[in-house]
């Protein structure tokens, strides 16, 4: 039986999640990101424990449609920014067109509709939280990081930086209480 769950975005959140549903005595097949496959049928009552119990750990069970599309849609851009440095060979609508295997408009619609904004801006503001990270290791230069990302030039990536956080990547730089935001809370 498969199961979807909302927020797991990373390797350490597969396992967590892996390690906690074998406490809980489940004996699973697969573990990926956003779901995890058992072995056995799982009755009503022992679904409602796991969402408690994965709960405490900011997990949610994801039983509607909607909500596992959209859960998708998410982990997809996070993979795409946190773990592939946001290289992708076609356009973004492609990219989510054909591994989701549904029509791009239909995708947005829907992410909009629910998440009260648009898919772009969430890839933005997930593009944003990686050149802050970027930033804060303070490794590699103003020009390095918007190559890694993907921005088609430094003054790009720094129009868009100030548009989403109201400061200059150098200044954000220079800033004692730098801001970041945990992944789930984009």
């Amino acid at each position: 039986m498969k199961l979807y769950i909302k927020n797991m975005v990373c390797s350490r959140c597969k396992m967590v999640v892996k390690s906690e549903l074998e406490k809980l005595g489940l004996q699973l097949l697969a573990v990926d990101l956003g779901e995890v496959e058992t072995i056995e049928p799982i009755t009503a009552q022992k679904k409602n424990e796991i969402a408690e119990h994965l709960k405490c750990f900011g997990f949610e069970l994801i039983d509607d449609k909607k909500s596992r599309v959209i859960d998708k849609i998410k982990t997809l851009i996070i993979e795409l920014v946190h773990q592939q440095n946001a290289q992708i060979n076609s356009n973004l609508s492609d990219y989510l067109s054909n591994h989701l295997a549904q029509d791009y408009s239909s995708l947005s619609n829907l992410f909009s509709e629910v998440e009260d904004t648009t898919i772009e801006k969430y890839f933005i503001n997930q593009k944003i939280e990686k050149v802050k990270e970027l930033l804060l290791y303070d490794e590699l230069t103003l020009s390095e990081i918007a190559f890694q990302m993907n921005y088609s030039s430094v003054a790009y990536l720094s129009n868009q930086f100030k548009k989403v956080t109201g400061f200059s990547p150098s200044h954000y730089k220079q800033l004692k209480d730098k801001k970041r935001r945990q992944i789930e809370d984009l």
